[in-house]
């Protein structure tokens, strides 16, 4: 993790200029600088401890508040700020931006912890969390591979806390996630005693050994495609992709023979407006959750091809859960990598029409972009969800609080 650059500081400064400017009644309130860790290990620790350590701020500036206070909401990262929200009696929420099948392997892991004694890669058989097929251990978040790590600590901590929090909120749509929120919603997650031409997208960055595989399976495929190829980070730890040198990354030739097939774009590109283009009819995707509600709003089947975070946990929903996925073998043990022949059957089935994998994975996709508009609409599940919330919250909003030190 590195300090934020004045670049970050820049654009954080303008995001809330716009929204004060924005008319909505939202109030910013600095908190006092503190120092981050810096002997952490990893961002899950970085980021944990670092929000910990901020607790005395929190505190103070909630206390300071001279308006009822409804409701403390709290990323998935912050729940050593529940303490505050029980010190003050002020309702907590957790905000958890992933899938809600992530939710459940959180909330599933203390648990798991005291069942699996050894690294989840050397034990036998699947990992169960209710709701959701049986999970591979090889498909669990990378923190939860090494036990011995602080990031593997934190995850349980958290899975754990997040039982203390008046309510969740998942950015998924009940219709997508029904079996895992319906297991959520039963506590049976928790530990437990007994209980046109059509295109091809591609989006991220590669080594250039993986680019001249993705190259000759995108070109044996025979589909059109749009291949959004970035390169690595200009520095350790910037997060941030750089623009793809073609030449380095290509193999020689490629950009010539399939120029009137496909097209390769080195910067950064609107994902959102090309997964609403007709032309679009599939989307090599690393299966972040933002990426595949997008994905599914505009009714595009999906290969799943991930590579860190939840990633591999979001490719099993998708094809054993939703069903709007072709799977495709990822090599986890060599950098996630993905072979040209396997990229070139995974494309050729989602796109095919003799395929039924792909036919399968086509129709859902259509289905489920209907379901997803519905769920936002007035009387839909997101709809109605979102309003019982804000109800919740208005009837257990508390006074204004005095400051407790």
């Amino acid at each position: 993790m590195q300090a934020p650059t004045e670049s970050d500081i820049s654009e954080v400064a303008g995001h809330i200029r716009r929204e004060k400017a924005s008319g909505l009644d939202i109030c910013f309130h600095n908190l006092p600088a503190v120092e981050p860790p810096t002997d952490y290990v990893g961002a899950e620790d970085f980021v944990s401890r670092f929000v910990e350590f901020h607790a005395a701020h929190v505190k103070a500036a909630i206390s300071g508040l001279t308006c009822p206070v409804a409701a403390l909401v709290i990323d998935f990262f912050g729940t050593t700020l529940l303490d505050v929200s029980r010190d003050l009696a002020v309702p907590s929420y957790v905000h958890f931006t992933a899938s809600a099948a992530m939710y459940a392997l959180f909330l599933r892991l203390p648990g798991l912890h005291d069942e699996v004694t050894v690294e989840f890669e050397e034990m036998e058989g699947m990992v169960d969390v209710a709701g959701l097929p049986p999970v591979p251990p090889s498909a669990l978040p990378l923190p939860l591979m090494e036990k011995t790590k602080p990031g593997y600590t934190w995850f349980v901590y958290h899975g754990r806390r997040f039982m203390e929090a008046q309510g969740v909120i998942i950015n998924t749509a009940g219709e997508l996630e029904q079996s895992v929120l319906a297991a959520i919603a039963d506590g049976r997650c928790t530990a437990r005693t007994e209980y046109l031409p059509r295109r091809c997208t591609h989006a991220g960055f590669s080594t250039a050994t993986q680019a001249r595989a993705i190259a000759h399976g995108l070109e044996r495929s025979g589909h059109r495609f749009l291949w959004v190829l970035r390169g690595p980070p200009p520095a350790a730890g910037t997060g941030q992709p750089s623009d793809a040198n073609l030449v380095e990354l290509l193999p020689e030739g490629f950009l010539e023979r399939t120029k009137e097939k496909g097209m390769v774009w080195p910067t950064r590109a609107p994902q959102k407006e090309i997964l609403a283009h007709a032309a679009v009819g599939g989307f090599v995707t690393h299966s972040g959750w933002n990426s595949i509600l997008e994905s599914l709003w505009f009714g595009v089947p999906m290969v799943p091809w991930p590579l860190y975070a939840e990633q591999h946990l979001n490719a099993i929903t998708l094809v054993a859960s939703m069903g709007v996925a072709v799977a495709m073998k990822v090599d986890r043990k060599m950098n996630n990598f993905v072979e040209a022949s396997e990229l070139e059957r995974a494309v050729k089935a989602l796109m095919d029409g003799d395929s039924d994998d792909g036919r399968k994975a086509r129709e859902t996709a259509t289905e489920l972009k209907a379901v997803c508009r519905k769920a936002v609409e007035k009387g839909g599940s997101s709809y109605s969800a979102l309003g019982r919330l804000s109800e919740e919250m208005r009837q257990g909003a508390v006074p204004a609080i005095p400051f407790l030190p």
